[in-house]
């Protein structure tokens, strides 16, 4: 029996919806950059909901298994954060990796269990209204503002009414369901994106035979080797295997979608990143269902790989497969400002900045391809980008705010989100200090407050 399309649609019925509760600001999301939008404005004095749809904090940080932030945490809240996984053995130091570039500071990958746990309590301590297994379905509008959002649990349909929605849902649901203009990945008529993922960890590898290794080979050209035992733990980092996965799968049979495989640990344990999908429309649930299924397949192949093929890997299986897709790249927002892929290399210096970054130039092509990953000099991304056209009250922060295709291999990444999340939690402070809307904060007690949290804000500021 062959699934069909169902032709005739179904008109929902008309029905009022009650008022779960009332707050200042709303955070939708509760992933890479959700927490510490939330985080930043409770800890400003304000009522805050954080809706996440899932059990837990930190989205593809610690669901997605991705732990590492690709680059350096430079201050504010986010390294806080880091400092006390830290403290608590869920992250070890900063570690120079070797790229293409040259060598680049990145803050070492995250235990992930510890960094749900640490960001949790963080929201809790601040005051925050966490609501997990909460869904988002749609933006209440008045006019040409938002004042809050539909929310869908097992409680059924109700709403949470808000001064500021701040949309941290990394694809810009919010803004788009409140008729903000957007592009999709590159804009025109292909629309490219960068593909999806999904990390997976292997167990019982021995970590000191695989670093012995790859000194010894020219096939892993970019990389972090600790010198001691010790720093395997948090710090061993390689990316490559390139002629050595191709051999695999000319003489296997297997076919991969991806050239290169990225290896890294966190608190001992070895997380993979090998799998690709190409051109999936990841608002098609049939597609991404799709890409699932593709990504599990391409697992099997990947851990056979390095099974077969990589010394220490001898006694090695699959431990731990991420129960969520690794997306990076849908909707852009369009907003007051669309940050340029020129802005992001060259650095230009915006009045409005809220945040400087060091984030990797991190490129899964479009069209397949080896990955385009290398340091580069701290840029800043204005205010303005988070702020969406055509609509009041709502900010938007993560990967989809105004930037383009290529300046987008920078923002996407933690350390931008992370620092975006804060910027928009403290401007939405300010705008109801003041009784203003986000659109008309005054961009300089924003940063006022930021440089008080040691949050550098241009490039110049950024100690390297």
């Amino acid at each position: 029996m062959s699934i069909k399309d169902v032709q005739e649609d179904y008109v929902e019925p008309a029905k009022r919806i009650p008022t779960l509760m009332q707050v200042d600001v709303v955070v939708v999301g509760g992933g890479t950059t959700g927490p510490f939008a939330a985080i930043s404005a409770a800890r400003q004095g304000k009522t805050v909901a954080l809706i996440e749809r899932f059990g837990s904090l930190g989205g593809n940080l610690t669901l997605g298994l991705n732990t590492k932030p690709s680059g350096a945490l430079i201050g504010g809240l986010p390294l806080e954060v880091w400092n006390l996984a830290r403290t608590e053995g869920g992250a070890g130091d900063d570690y120079m990796a070797l790229t293409k570039t040259g060598g680049m500071k990145i803050a070492s990958p995250c235990d992930p269990e510890i960094m749900k746990i640490l960001l949790t309590r963080l929201c809790v301590d601040a005051g925050v209204q966490i609501l997990f297994e909460t869904f988002v379905s749609a933006p209440i509008i008045n006019g040409d503002a938002v004042e809050g959002v539909v929310i869908e649990s097992k409680a059924g349909r109700q709403c949470i009414r808000s001064k500021i929605v701040i949309d941290c849902s990394a694809d810009a649901d919010m803004a788009y369901k409140a008729g903000a203009p957007f592009v999709m990945g590159s804009g025109g008529k292909e629309e490219k994106m960068q593909p999806v993922s999904m990390y997976f960890t292997m167990s019982n590898v021995d970590l000191r035979r695989l670093a012995q290794w790859a000194k010894t080979t020219d096939d892993v050209p970019a990389q972090a080797i600790p010198d001691t035992d010790e720093g395997l733990e948090y710090g061993l980092w390689l990316t490559g295997f390139n002629k050595l996965l191709k051999k695999f799968q000319d003489e296997e049979g297997i076919v991969l979608q991806r050239d290169n495989i990225t290896l890294k640990t966190a608190n001992g344990v070895l997380y993979v990143n090998g799998t690709r999908v190409l051109g999936v429309d990841v608002f098609s649930p049939k597609e991404f269902s799709d890409a699932l299924i593709e990504c599990y397949r391409q697992i099997e192949g990947v851990a056979k790989f390095l099974k077969d093929r990589i010394p220490g890997f001898e006694q090695a299986g699959i431990g731990q497969i991420a129960p969520v897709l690794g997306v990076r790249e849908t909707r852009h927002i369009q907003g007051e400002y669309t940050l340029t892929g020129k802005d992001s290399i060259e650095g230009t210096r915006f009045e409005d900045s809220i945040a400087a970054d060091v984030s990797a130039l991190d490129i899964h092509d479009p069209k397949g391809g080896d990955v385009d990953f290398q340091g580069m000099k701290p840029y800043e991304i204005p205010y303005r980008s988070l702020i969406p056209l055509g609509i009041e009250q709502l900010l938007v922060a993560g990967r989809a705010i105004s930037a383009d295709h290529d300046a987008h291999a920078r923002s996407r990444n933690m350390p931008a989100c992370m620092a975006m999340g804060q910027a928009a939690g403290i401007a939405a402070s300010v705008a109801i200090d003041d009784g203003v809307s986000v659109r008309k904060v005054d961009v300089t007690k924003v940063q006022s407050i930021l440089s008080k949290m040691d949050m550098p804000l241009h490039a110049e500021d950024v100690v390297q």
